[in-house]
């Protein structure tokens, strides 16, 4: 009886209707379950069903059944209707397509690719506050990569060290430095006293390079303390706050998201744990979708990886990646991303870190082209000029 009930999820003659969301999925059936069955559970598991068949059902039920309408080998796109997301909800939408579904007995592996957006859903979400033309006005920035480096290692600086590391740096010609993702307030680097040093050097360096210098400072905590800490950063005259976004979760990004762009912060989207989503590639999250998800909550930019550095991921994902950020419109790419109308959604900045060194640029330029934040780091204060080149430079301070 049960299996007839799956069965009413799988409908291989819909068409989509423009305002209903499709996900796109790659499966892979437990031992005895059929294509059939195995997509007809995740399309009732992620909208109306239940493990039992229910005799009675009303018919404004049915009407919010989600459909598996496309099986492809071991691809499904399913559609849902949209009266089953709530407006302007990401931790909602995840909870439906990417919530109970990967942990179901009748799959073996399951992955969410991506989702299409329709633009009734899209309208309630306000996306970047800047886009990447706001972010290059900004920064004063245009024509090419905007460049940033992190202090390595990653901790163990003091706050004037990390500071004096970042002189160097704005020194050098960069546009940003970077905290790393788990340099938070240490007990030897607290926030507030970096924040502090940093605002000196930052302002000893525009003014001796006339350029505009800033920071990607991070203030991952809980929610009310990263409002405290971003409120510093705007009072320091910062005009960007760093969050490690997946650790924190779409909820509290959102919340940021409205916070900083009130204080005129920009939120620069470190992928941390992103992995722990997306690395077995049958099973999880893409990182295309996260970074989706992360652009219609409105981050300015989100790691992306190089495809030619220390990080898993080929020049393929890099472009998919690039675009679900960068583009107006996405066009579907065969089993990697779906078709998506961004409409009045801001651009994001794809950010290419990870293993890079100058000798690497060229090859993550002929994937991005120029409108992309470039961060090369271990690759430069590894460097073995570069302990004798920082004591030549205090010399002539």
């Amino acid at each position: 009886m049960a299996i007839d009930w799956y069965e009413e999820f799988v409908d291989t003659d819909h068409t989509p209707g423009p305002d209903e969301l499709v996900a796109l999925y790659y499966f892979e059936p437990a031992a005895g379950i059929s294509k059939e069955e195995a997509v007809g559970r995740i399309a009732s598991e992620s909208s109306t069903g239940t493990w039992t068949t229910l005799f009675t059902m009303p018919p404004r039920m049915r009407d919010l059944q989600a459909k598996a309408f496309e099986i492809e080998g071991n691809y499904v796109k399913i559609a849902y209707p949209l009266a089953l997301w709530e407006e302007g909800n990401a931790p909602q939408l995840l909870s439906g397509i990417a919530g109970n579904v990967f942990g179901m007995k009748a799959l073996e592996s399951l992955r969410l690719i991506d989702a299409s957006l329709p633009a009734d859903y899209l309208r309630h979400f306000k996306g970047p506050h800047f886009g990447m033309e706001g972010i290059r006005d900004m920064m004063k920035v245009h024509g090419r990569p905007l460049t940033g480096a992190v202090p390595k290692p990653k901790v163990g600086f003091t706050a004037e060290e990390h500071a004096e590391v970042g002189y160097e740096t704005w020194m050098g010609g960069f546009d940003f430095v970077k905290d790393d993702e788990n340099l938070t307030s240490l007990s030897f680097n607290r926030f507030e006293d970096r924040v502090r040093a940093m605002t000196t050097m930052r302002d000893r360096a525009e003014q001796e390079t006339g350029d505009v210098k800033s920071a990607f400072i991070n203030i991952t905590a809980d929610t009310e303390t990263m409002k405290k800490r971003a409120e510093m950063l705007a009072d320091y005259g910062w005009n960007y706050a760093m969050i490690d976004v997946v650790v924190t979760g779409t909820a509290a990004v959102a919340t940021l998201r409205d916070h900083c762009s009130d204080l005129g912060l920009a939120i620069h989207a470190h992928r941390a744990m992103h992995a722990a989503f997306d690395r077995d590639e049958k099973h999880g999250i893409t990182m295309q979708f996260l970074a989706k998800i992360m652009r219609l909550i409105g981050v300015a930019q989100i790691h992306t990886g190089t495809a030619v550095g220390k990080l898993v991921g080929t020049k393929a994902e890099a472009t998919v990646l690039a675009d679900m950020v960068r583009e107006k419109h996405t066009n579907a790419v065969d089993h990697m991303a779906l078709d998506q109308d961004w409409g009045a959604i801001k651009s994001a900045f794809p950010v290419s870190s990870g293993g890079l060194h100058p000798g690497l640029v060229p090859d993550v330029l002929d994937i991005y082209g120029s409108d992309l934040v470039l961060l090369v780091s271990g690759g430069i204060h590894g460097h073995p000029k570069h302990a004798g080149r920082r004591h030549g430079h205090h010399a002539g301070n």
